[in-house]
């Protein structure tokens, strides 16, 4: 059975594709998972994507990976700038952790430019796009070895 590097994406991610998207683009997580399961699975590893609008779940899920994951990429959305608690549950992952952002974070509102994730994150891939979760998949990889 393949190693599983969970993708964990925050609140209004369930509307990429339609929800603005001069800004996010017309890709949806589907799409997201079909290029990242493409990538995971050249390289031996399965992938488990999940999005929810709920801070809770997110943490809940965060707390599943430490036993089911090798790794986590997630993209936090909103909670980015808010969560110490979902700093605190990454914080409790032994595994690698990969921040993605779809915008460029740093070109928008000064209260984007905080990530409360990154004090955890081994790397940030932030303005690529919904390409940033497979570069993101990739890294992990070459972070697994």
């Amino acid at each position: 059975m393949a190693e599983t590097i969970y993708i964990l994406n925050g609140p209004n991610l369930n509307l990429l594709g339609k929800r603005q998207p001069e800004i996010y683009g017309y890709d949806t997580l589907a799409d997201v998972e079909a290029a990242c399961a493409e990538v995971a699975e050249a390289a031996g590893y399965a992938i488990r994507l999940l999005q929810s609008n709920w801070e809770g779940q997110i943490i809940d899920w965060i707390h599943e990976a430490r036993n089911d994951a090798v790794g986590i990429v997630i993209n936090p959305a909103a909670f980015t700038h808010t969560s110490v608690a979902v700093l605190d549950a990454l914080n409790t992952f032994e595994g690698p952790v990969l921040e993605v952002h779809i915008s460029n974070v740093h070109k928008r509102e000064a209260f984007r430019h905080h990530s409360y994730v990154s004090l955890r994150a081994d790397g940030v891939i932030a303005g690529f796009g919904t390409e940033g979760y497979a570069l993101a998949v990739r890294r992990m990889v070459s972070l697994l070895g």
